[in-house]
């Protein structure tokens, strides 16, 4: 018997250490987003539920290109912030695709990601992490739905001759974003060690880094 109760705690412990590496489960019905509050704690600190509006739950505009534009990538992605979706686990934004552009190779460390096209189409797809590297990737079009899983490398490439528009929801109040070129090539890791895990040459890293603003 004591062995038993010793595996169900075994157990537990186990999914317990699994919840912790995802957003915290919430202790109310919301916690609208206090902006002017200067604590941090694993969101943001709640509004006082009296002086909680209609509003705070309410984003308008999504149906409009903006939000940060990539000139070299040639998207542009709006967050949509809802301050009522604090501690809730999960974050929007609108990507807009020139023909042409891309969303390049990335991946989000703390978020799965579901994308709804709005308008044109884009191929986008994901690849299984090593030693498969298997590609999954099809054609979207308005209306079609594709889903990512967490940490998973993915991307869009708008290789049509019309603008395409995308909803994306993520698992993660913040998800973060990791654009693997720019991670090679904008950051600090030595010329010698690229080009040995590239398979190339420094000469090559040189020229590839020049573009990213970097010599």
């Amino acid at each position: 018997m004591a062995a038993v109760l010793l595996l169900v705690v075994a157990l537990v412990a186990l999914g317990s250490g699994r919840g912790d590496a995802f957003d915290p489960n919430p202790l109310q019905d919301f916690c609208v987003a206090d902006t002017t509050s200067k604590v941090r704690v694993n969101g943001q600190s709640c509004k006082d539920p009296a002086a909680v509006v209609p509003g705070d739950f309410f984003f308008a505009g999504v149906d409009k290109l903006g939000g940060t534009t990539s000139k070299r990538y040639g998207f542009s992605a709006l967050s949509v912030e809802i301050p009522g979706l604090n501690t809730l686990g999960q974050s929007h934004a609108r990507v807009d695709l020139a023909p042409g552009a891309v969303f390049p190779p990335h991946y989000h460390p703390r978020a799965s990601e579901t994308a709804v096209v709005l308008e044109g189409s884009v191929y986008f797809g994901f690849l299984s992490s090593y030693p498969d590297n298997k590609l999954f990737a099809k054609v979207l079009r308005k209306g079609d739905v594709f889903a990512v899983p967490q940490g998973l490398v993915h991307f869009l490439y708008n290789n049509g001759t019309a603008p395409a528009a995308l909803y994306a929801t993520l698992s993660s109040q913040n998800p973060g974003l990791v654009l693997l070129a720019d991670a090679l090539f904008a950051g600090a890791l030595p010329d010698d060690l690229l080009a040995k895990s590239l398979l190339t040459d420094k000469h090559t890293v040189e020229n590839i880094r020049a573009n990213f603003g970097r010599s």
